[in-house]
């Protein structure tokens, strides 16, 4: 099961603080919008997003139907396959997409550690 692309969201006090500090370690600002309190930063292949007010405690991320670039695939698993594959796998989820739609939606499960795994379609 292809989860999408990865990246690391990260919940922050300051976004521009922590903006600044992540831009002295190399990373340049993909997308997003500071204003409200989200933005999108890039090392190399690495992804990270820093989130003001929008989580309580840092998220593994994967979006269904993006590449590593954030570019829409052709062919992906819609974020309710992967949720029935899931379920039928005995994995508990936290937050569930609604069966009944398309396109974008997302779902949240916990690992055994209590670490949140965001799976986050934008296509």
């Amino acid at each position: 099961m292809e989860l999408g692309a990865f990246s690391v969201s990260l919940a922050v006090r300051d976004i521009a603080a922590s903006r600044a500090f992540y831009e002295k370690l190399g990373f340049k600002t993909l997308g997003g919008d500071q204003s409200q309190g989200w933005l999108i930063l890039r090392n190399g292949t690495t992804t990270i997003g820093l989130f003001h007010g929008m989580f309580e405690k840092n998220l593994l991320t994967f979006n269904p139907g993006w590449d590593a670039e954030a570019q829409p695939l052709a062919r992906f698993a819609d974020v309710r396959d992967i949720q029935r594959h899931l379920k039928a796998q005995g994995v508990a989820l936290a937050t569930e997409a609604d069966e009944g739609t398309t396109g974008p939606a997302h779902i949240v499960v916990v690992d055994p550690d209590g670490n949140e795994i965001l799976i986050d379609q934008h296509v």
